[in-house]
C-alpha cells in the first residue's frame, strides 16, 4: 500500500505560481513512476506530469510544458509541481498518482495504482 497526501494549493492570479507537493507513505518510493493529473469542473481527469523512478525522465502535457515542473525526491518520499505563468484553465482539482514500475510509463490515470485525495489549484482571472 502507498498512501499520497497533496497540499499547496490555493487561489492564484493569472500569471501567477504555485507549488505543489505529494507526500508519500507506505512501500518504498523509488519503486513507482509518480504522476500529476487533474479534473476541471464537468470534465475528465487528464494527465498533467509524470517523473520516473529516478528522476531522469519526465513527461508533460502540451498544455504545460514549459510552465510547469516536476521533480522528486526519493530520500524524503515527496514528489512537486513547480506551476508558473498559470493560467485560468489550469482551473482543477491536481491529484498525485504512483504506478509502479513494471518496465513502461504510462501517460493513463487509469495504469496508477495510487492515488491522493486531490488538493484544488483556482486561477483568476
Amino acid at each position: 500500500q502507498v498512501q499520497l497526501v497533496e497540499s499547496g494549493g490555493g487561489m492564484v492570479q493569472a500569471g501567477g505560481s504555485l507549488r505543489l507537493s505529494c507526500a508519500a507513505s507506505g512501500r518504498a518510493f523509488s519503486d513507482y513512476t509518480m504522476g500529476w493529473f487533474r479534473q476541471a469542473p464537468g470534465k475528465g481527469r487528464e494527465f498533467v506530469a509524470l517523473v520516473n523512478w529516478s528522476g531522469g525522465i519526465t513527461r508533460y502535457a502540451d498544455s504545460v510544458k514549459g510552465r510547469f515542473t516536476i521533480s522528486r525526491d526519493n530520500a524524503k518520499n515527496r514528489v512537486d509541481l513547480q506551476m508558473n505563468s498559470l493560467k485560468p484553465e489550469d482551473t482543477a482539482v491536481y491529484y498525485c498518482a504512483a504506478d509502479y514500475y513494471t518496465g513502461s510509463i504510462s501517460f493513463s490515470n487509469h495504469a496508477y495504482e495510487y492515488c491522493g485525495q486531490g488538493t484544488q489549484v483556482t486561477v483568476s482571472s
